[in-house]
């Protein structure tokens, strides 16, 4: 198996891949219970090379939820009836997760609403204050 190159510095070694297949899903028809065209595709996070800690850090939040018990990741690809071909849409998934956790989210720069949108808001809470005061039984 070839290493997956993410960037011209960040690579995930073949040495961390592992390959698994198995008969897909669904509906299918003959051909469906002989042909193991489903593809899992694990990844071991650790030994991908070029990443900063940040990033690891970014990838394991990512995809937290496709992790397994020993923190490996795991991609899945029943999409075409061509084994091949799942396999590189599995290892597609790969690099864009890799790609997504290598993109830094821009810091939040707080904010704080003008005044004239303050007095806005308070002025329409009062109007329908008193809206709500004049439907109430007048008073004896």
């Amino acid at each position: 198996m070839t290493p997956i190159l993410v960037t011209d510095t960040v690579r995930v070694p073949a040495a961390a891949l592992g390959l698994r297949a198995s008969r897909a899903g669904g509906p299918g028809g003959q051909r469906v219970n002989k042909v193991a065209t489903r593809v899992e595709l694990t990844v071991d996070l650790e030994a991908i090379e070029g990443l900063a800690d940040a990033a690891r850090a970014r990838l394991r939040a990512l995809a937290a939820h496709r992790l397994d018990a020993e923190g490996r990741l795991r991609v899945t690809s029943q999409a075409t009836r061509d084994q091949a071909r799942n396999v590189e849409d599995a290892r597609d998934k790969v690099r864009a997760l890799v790609a997504a956790a290598l993109v830094e989210p821009r810091r939040r720069r707080k904010t704080r609403p003008p005044a004239a949108a303050r007095e806005r808001r308070i002025e329409a809470k009062k109007r329908r204050a008193a809206l709500k005061r004049r439907r109430a039984r007048p008073a004896e």
